[in-house]
């Protein structure tokens, strides 16, 4: 377990503990409301981008080019999703470190994504090959 996964529990002890020491039993409900609604917010934002991801075709986005001017290091993988609003087509195997999506686009240009412990740590847009053009101009 990831020492980052144990901050908001401890934060929520931490607040319900100080309210009941500046204002006793009203001070835990006020606390236990405020973490509740915390809990509240993230449970709909994921409901929202999930909901959103659901109407599009697993591993699609509009521009392969645009999201990998708009990937950041360290994002989670719910922030990409919310981007691109399509589940990423999973390429890693189910369970293995690091997980590697991809993300494709109609011109066949894709995006492939490595997350390790759930965070963005590379990325790498990749585009069809051109044929090449003979020579212009001569007859």
């Amino acid at each position: 377990m990831h020492p980052r996964n144990l901050v908001a529990p401890l934060a929520l002890v931490l607040l319900i503990f100080l309210a009941w020491r500046s204002w006793g039993w009203p001070g835990i409900v006020a606390g236990t409301g405020a973490g509740l609604l915390w809990l509240l917010l993230h449970f709909n934002r994921l409901m929202s981008v999930m909901k959103k991801a659901a109407d599009q075709p697993i591993g699609t986005v509009a521009s392969a080019v645009m999201l990998n001017a708009r990937l950041k290091p360290r994002v989670n993988l719910l922030h990409v999703v919310a981007m691109t609003r399509s589940l990423g087509e999973q390429i890693s195997p189910a369970g293995q470190e690091p997980e590697v999506y991809r993300w494709r686009d109609g011109s066949d240009s894709s995006v492939v994504c490595e997350f390790e412990g759930g965070r963005l740590a590379r990325w790498q847009l990749l585009r069809p090959e051109t044929p090449a053009e003979g020579p212009s101009g001569e007859s």
